[in-house]
């Protein structure tokens, strides 16, 4: 008996020496989908790539109203055409759906790489400014992922006003 009350007495300080400890540890919290979707840099980035993509989404929507159109027109005249004439337009319409096919996934591909490679450099940018705000605030942790937090240490608004001003 003797022997158990002083293990649970061992046991009842190693807890209150570990809740003294974590006492003095300052952790935040970061919301990262937050940070991409409502920094202004993220939006600076959506609206470059908005600008940088539109001649070629535009060549896109042309396309697909040509084939639209040719296919109609096909439809219309089919049965007045000849075998060989009804052949050849739909050979060309195929060749002509296939290539806006293949301009579509390349578009969609350009467009992915270069919106990973803007969110790659805001999260750099992001990194660097909870980096100086977690020395200039005495962080001893900050996560990014939780399965559980609460408002009081989520800093993410911290993070989004100097990611503002360009810090």
């Amino acid at each position: 008996m003797k022997h158990s009350n002083s293990t649970f007495v061992v046991l009842a300080l190693l807890l209150c020496a570990a809740g003294a400890e974590a006492a003095d540890i300052k952790i935040g919290f970061v919301d990262v989908e937050r940070i991409r979707r409502e920094s202004m840099p993220a939006e600076r980035a959506s609206k470059q790539l908005e600008k940088e993509f539109a001649p070629r989404a535009q060549e896109l929507q042309r396309r697909e109203a040509q084939i639209k159109a040719q296919q109609a027109q096909l439809e219309k005249d089919a049965v007045t055409m000849s075998e060989t004439d009804r052949r050849a337009k739909e050979q060309e319409l195929t060749r002509a759906s296939v290539d806006y096919q293949r301009m579509q996934r390349e578009y969609r591909e350009d467009l992915n790489m270069r919106r990973n490679q803007e969110l790659a450099s805001l999260f750099e940018r992001a990194d660097r400014v909870i980096k100086q705000l977690a020395d200039a605030e005495k962080f001893d942790l900050i996560v990014q992922e939780a399965v559980y937090r609460s408002t009081r240490i989520d800093i993410t608004d911290k993070v989004l006003k100097a990611l503002a001003e360009g810090k």
